[in-house]
């Protein structure tokens, strides 16, 4: 695929959910929004709605990754990737899960953001403005799943849980070895998305408000924070 002009910011799993509402949002400021995901029904419906380009992309693969990065430079660069491509995982109790089971989840929700951000940091190192936003969740915050008066605390997902402590751990190391870049973690929270049977309290737009406000920072601002819709979180 051949792009016609650059691309603001590319959305991982950007073809439903809170990828494709973080698309929509960041589109809607005028950018020019590249959407990544298996989906290529969807994925393309969304992108010609935004005025987006679509690229069907499996972030468990390195070859797809890096060949997707090549068609995005090819468009003459990047400046924000949003890590949101994510799955739940095996739903089986604790006492049933594998090996096999946690390496499917870490694979998708952890290690894709390695291999995004390995692909990517040539294009966002000649960027004005890099900006790497990781969409992690509450549910791997210590504190917030200590809290009584949170829903956090009721859930049991040891898989789910782990890797999105992961993921935000990875988003302060990133901070820290990256300091050209703005690399920051979004908590969407509870939001209603086929992830969890549309079950949440919060819209998609509501969902999207942290990790957008990320998005659209222009390169400014702190890096290696945890933020929700209401500001700093806890971890």
């Amino acid at each position: 695929m051949k792009l016609d002009n650059t691309i603001a910011a590319v959305v991982t799993g950007g073809a439903s959910g809170l990828g494709e509402g973080t698309a929509r949002a960041i589109a809607a400021t005028g950018a020019k929004v590249a959407l990544f995901d298996l989906n290529a029904d969807k994925g393309e419906a969304v992108a010609a709605e935004i005025g987006g380009v679509f690229c069907q992309v499996d972030v468990t693969d390195d070859a797809s990754v890096a060949a997707a990065a090549e068609t995005i430079a090819a468009a003459g660069g990047l400046d924000v990737l949003v890590n949101n491509a994510g799955i739940t995982g095996s739903h089986s109790s604790p006492d049933q899960l594998t090996g096999a089971d946690a390496l499917e989840v870490l694979d998708t929700n952890v290690a894709s953001i390695v291999r995004t951000t390995t692909a990517f940091l040539p294009l966002l190192r000649r960027s004005s403005a890099p900006t790497i936003v990781n969409v992690t969740s509450g549910l791997g915050s210590f504190t917030a799943v200590h809290d009584a008066d949170r829903i956090e605390s009721t859930v049991v997902a040891p898989l789910y849980t782990a890797s999105k402590a992961a993921v935000t751990m990875l988003t302060v190391q990133y901070a820290k070895a990256l300091p050209e870049i703005r690399v920051n973690a979004a908590d969407p929270g509870y939001t209603a998305t086929d992830l969890n049977g549309n079950s949440g309290h919060q819209t998609v737009t509501e969902g999207t408000d942290a990790v957008v406000e990320l998005a659209t920072r222009g390169g400014q601002g702190p890096t290696g924070t945890f933020i929700d819709r209401s500001g700093v979180a806890p971890f």
